[in-house]
């Protein structure tokens, strides 16, 4: 097991992935109200772009900002970032008052709504770095076969493990779960003294991943399929190991969420994604951990991933330059620069050697990417999934066929 020995990091607590994967949408900042104006300093001609980002931290505003001055300086053409404080509702105020800024961080459930009437500009297959994405990324962002946006980063689940609690349970590296049998086993070896051995959130953004690894998911092919016999299988391995006290949800054992429960040594193990390494260097700098793939089930491996894109406005007036801006900030240097910021994965493959690289202990996240699913992300599925993650918090006594029985309809109403 190579261990993940905590060093400084200026990383903050949360990635952008991590807020989309939460639900949770705290932004920092101000910012609303976008204008086509050129500003001062702009070059003769060139137009000038507003940018609207939703930011994790004062890490992520500053380092998109300096990269977006850096663009700027170098094309001539003047640049604005704003950081919103409630990005979903100005970015919607910005399009109803015909005003939405040039680029933007969208949202995958966000996309098929702004698609369908016409407010974004489908222009991912004209970037000329289209290829270097990773083909989950775009068919994240890609609807009724239109590549609209470039992904700006990712990040994927997997196995965090308290290495201390490891070793003091006499687990070695050979003792690395691989399968379902193998994860229940060693999480009922680490559940002691008032420990639960794997801990996770009482969500679909965490449970999952073992739908998926149980070779079942929310949406397939288009159609729902969240009754699957699949899901129904997942579901009652984590119902039967919730109720044999080896795994827990994170509220359960008291913490907010699983790096919380890792941190203050709640859980030996949780599920979570590569935004935990901010946190708990932030947080609980004195706690060992390794970072493993998740175990994979009767499906196979499994994990999700969550990402955002750079939207453009469809009526944006400096379409050309507002692509070649996305190109500079999803070009290999300048994402292997934003995730030693803040965080996230590149989004692109060319860039993984050297993120491989520089981040040795965290390659089980990047390894994800092969066999990431994505949540469902047409119109209507964010809705459809605060529903379920409401009835998953009753998982432990609840029943897992009728609990999915109420996704698969509540998904066919906006599976067309």
């Amino acid at each position: 097991m190579t261990r993940h020995t905590p060093v400084p990091r200026t990383r903050t607590a949360l990635a952008a992935g991590a807020l989309l994967a939460t639900g949770a949408l705290t932004l920092t900042a101000c910012g609303s109200g976008f204008s086509d104006t050129p500003g001062d300093g702009e070059a003769s001609g060139s137009g000038s772009l507003s940018i609207l980002i939703g930011s994790s931290g004062d890490a992520e505003t500053q380092a998109v900002t300096d990269a977006v001055a850096a663009w700027s300086e170098q094309s001539g053409v003047a640049a604005e970032v704003q950081t919103a404080n409630d990005l979903p509702q100005q970015l919607s105020q910005g399009f109803a008052a015909g005003s939405p800024p040039d680029v933007f961080y969208l949202a995958p459930e966000a996309l098929a709504g702004y698609a369908a009437n016409g407010s974004i500009a489908a222009y991912g297959d004209d970037l000329a770095n289209k290829d270097d994405f990773y083909p989950s990324l775009v068919d994240n962002f890609t609807v009724d076969g239109s590549f609209y946006c470039a992904p700006k980063d990712f990040s994927t689940l997997a196995l965090i493990i308290n290495a201390d609690l490891w070793t003091a349970a006499g687990l070695t590296d050979a003792d690395l779960p691989t399968t379902w049998d193998q994860l229940a086993s060693v999480a009922q070896r680490l559940t002691a003294d008032g420990r639960v051995g794997l801990a996770f959130g009482a969500e679909y953004q965490r449970v999952g991943a073992f739908m998926a690894q149980a070779g079942g998911g929310l949406v397939t092919d288009g159609q729902a399929t969240a009754d699957s016999p699949e899901n129904v299988e997942a579901l009652n391995y984590v119902k039967t190991h919730l109720n044999d006290g080896s795994f827990a949800f994170a509220s359960d054992v008291g913490a907010g969420w699983g790096g919380e429960a890792l941190g203050t040594q709640k859980a030996a193990m949780v599920i979570e994604g590569n935004w935990i390494t901010g946190a708990m260097s932030a947080d609980y700098p004195d706690v060992n951990y390794t970072v493993a793939e998740l175990p994979a089930g009767p499906g196979g491996k499994g994990t999700l991933q969550f990402t955002n894109c750079w939207g453009l406005a469809a009526d944006g007036g400096n379409q050309e330059q507002a692509r070649s801006l996305v190109e500079y900030l999803t070009s290999t240097d300048q994402q292997l620069a934003f995730s030693e910021a803040f965080g996230p994965m590149p989004s692109i493959q060319s860039a993984a050697d050297a993120w491989t690289s520089a981040n040795p202990d965290l390659g089980a996240f990047l390894a994800g990417a092969e066999y990431a699913q994505f949540p469902p992300n047409m119109a209507g599925a964010a809705d459809v999934i605060t529903d379920f993650n409401a009835q998953l918090e009753s998982l432990k006594t609840g029943d897992p066929q009728a609990l999915l029985q109420t996704a698969q309809s509540n998904l066919e109403a906006i599976v067309g």
